[in-house]
């Protein structure tokens, strides 16, 4: 691969970046159909190299949210702790799994979380709702808005449902090498009750590790493109800056609507791929 073509997958990979921090999905969503489809790379080296972008978006996206209070870390090292052992199941599920397969799953969960996050409304419960709920643990939050500049109050629920939930997020993580974050933020939203924007700041402050775990997996596989990779990293570290910037500018049902439209223009062109009729599976 020339050095050409590595500066223009960056310089593409900024915009996963940007979707990924805004979103919390990561950037997976953008960069596997980007290098399979656009360049010709083969599923698992695509799955690898959206791995370590993945890790660069958390990277550069969590610090900012965590200052903001957006980013619910009792709640995200909850969830992490299925979450990272779906993810070693997932990777080593991948690397022996057939690309077409790999593509028609990766199109079935986008359509999946699109119509999840289209037909839900924000409901939010208090923490004293919660509080009567006897929850396992108590890991309510609150966070101040960055665009209406208004305090949030909020109880997580759903704590069981959350975990069970998480071990698949993990497991389609190292499966697909999306981060996880396009189970983790509409099973946070809709089942725990977790705001949009928290929801989203907390799926990326666990989408990183997440992502490690499926990362070394592939690695010791051999589908770990060092120069693609590198790519993939610079451009969407920078783009997850462009992304926490938006996340202000933007309010929850905005970003709702765009992230499931999205979600399902992305699931068509791989099922596209899947059957041969955009270069081949």
């Amino acid at each position: 691969m020339d050095v050409l073509t590595l500066l223009l997958i960056a310089v593409l990979c900024t915009s996963a970046g940007a979707i990924g921090a805004l979103m919390g999905i990561g950037g997976g969503l953008i960069i596997i159909p980007l290098l399979t489809l656009g360049f010709g790379i083969t599923m698992q080296e695509a799955i690898g190299a959206s791995l370590v972008g993945v890790i660069a978006t958390s990277t550069g996206a969590a610090t900012k949210y965590v200052k903001q209070g957006l980013t619910n870390i009792r709640l995200a090292l909850f969830l992490e702790m299925s979450t990272t052992a779906g993810s070693i199941a997932g990777a080593l599920v991948a690397v022996y799994t057939n690309q077409v397969v790999l593509l028609l799953l990766f199109s079935l969960l986008m359509v999946y979380a699109g119509y999840s996050m289209l037909r839900r409304t924000e409901l939010l419960f208090t923490p004293e709702d919660m509080a009567a709920e006897a929850q396992i643990v108590d890991l309510s939050c609150r966070y101040v808005d960055p665009r209406s500049s208004c305090e949030i109050d909020y109880g997580v629920g759903g704590l069981r449902k959350g975990l069970a939930y998480s071990s698949v997020a993990g497991m389609l993580s190292g499966l697909l090498g999306v981060g996880g974050g396009l189970v983790k933020v509409p099973v946070m939203n809709v089942c725990m009750c977790v705001p949009l924007k928290a929801a989203m700041a907390t799926s990326n402050f666990m989408i990183g590790v997440t992502a490690l775990t499926g990362a070394i997996i592939f690695y010791g596989h051999g589908f770990l493109n060092a120069y693609l990779c590198a790519a993939v990293a610079l451009g969407v570290f920078a783009g997850a800056y462009i992304g926490t910037l938006l996340m202000a500018k933007y309010s929850s049902e905005q970003i709702r609507t765009a992230f499931a439209l999205l979600l399902f223009v992305v699931a068509l062109s791989m099922v596209i791929k899947a059957f041969g009729l955009w270069g081949g599976a």
